[in-house]
């Protein structure tokens, strides 16, 4: 493991595979930290640079949630000071959910550090210009069991918090049927939920999605629920020349098929 120093803090990262072309730098989503790509860091290392990072307040720190720096804007900032830092031309980005939307907002703001952009189900909320149906019967969205999970994190019933959450993204029983593994690197992120309450993250709006000149890959699991399988459906629709791919599995798809992810993500680098 190794860190970088921006803007005031220590961001830790993995840098591994092959060294020639740009490097593919990856971003995790909410509850995760450079782990989260265990699963695809062999097929994508075998031809590519992969630089995989924690985002501010993630592990390997172990946060509680108190301070005032746990921003969308804030981990926008520091993937663009990390790039610029990385100081190895444009590089491929590649994001999932929070991360996808941190990709998102780095390629609108800064597309000079840019090759090419991938977005795994990336999260947020559409605006009125992009407003799509997002319901799906039976299934109660992580958003409407948020305020109960985040009680029962606060009082210390931390799994029983983090089930509300996981299966309000990927179903109901999905976190009684996690490994050992992935539930414990759910615990030690936990506290960032508290602090993405109220962090005022925008929309995604649809004369953004316009603007960006990134080539850019959207990846969604072919059996999401709820919003998450429709906004990224959405940007592609508006995105300039957006490239689509749909692989088996749910929000954590590259975990749920690493196999198919990682043709998908390679293919579309190769181009």
């Amino acid at each position: 493991m190794q860190t970088i120093h921006v803007n005031g803090y220590n961001m830790a990262y993995l840098d591994i595979g092959r060294s020639e072309g740009p490097p593919l730098v990856c971003v995790h989503g909410t509850l995760g930290d450079f782990r989260t790509w265990n699963a695809v860091l062999g097929p994508l290392s075998r031809k590519h640079r992969l630089i995989v990072l924690s985002l501010r307040r993630f592990f390997p720190e172990h946060w509680d949630g108190v301070g005032t720096d746990y921003l969308m804007a804030q981990h926008v900032s520091d993937v663009i000071g990390f790039i610029e830092q990385l100081n190895a031309g444009p590089v491929d980005l590649m994001g999932h959910s929070r991360g996808g939307h941190i990709g998102f907002r780095v390629a609108q703001a800064r597309p000079d550090l840019l090759r090419k952009l991938v977005l795994a189900e990336p999260g947020g909320d559409l605006d009125a210009s992009l407003k799509q149906e997002t319901a799906t019967a039976g299934f109660v969205p992580v958003g409407q069991r948020m305020p109960g999970a985040l009680a029962k994190i606060k009082s210390g019933d931390i799994d029983a918090g983090l089930e509300q959450v996981v299966d309000g993204i990927d179903g109901d029983d999905t976190w009684r049927r996690l490994p050992a593994a992935p539930k414990q690197q759910l615990r030690d992120n936990v506290f960032t939920l508290i602090g993405q309450v109220g962090e005022n993250r925008k929309p995604f709006a649809r004369n953004e999605a316009e603007q960006i000149r990134t080539p850019t890959l959207l990846i969604g699991g072919a059996d999401t629920k709820g919003a998450l399988s429709v906004i990224w459906r959405v940007l592609a629709e508006h995105i300039p020349g957006a490239k689509t791919a749909v692989v088996p599995g749910r929000h954590w798809m590259f975990e749920h098929a690493p196999q198919e992810y990682c043709a998908a993500v390679l293919d579309f680098l190769a181009e």
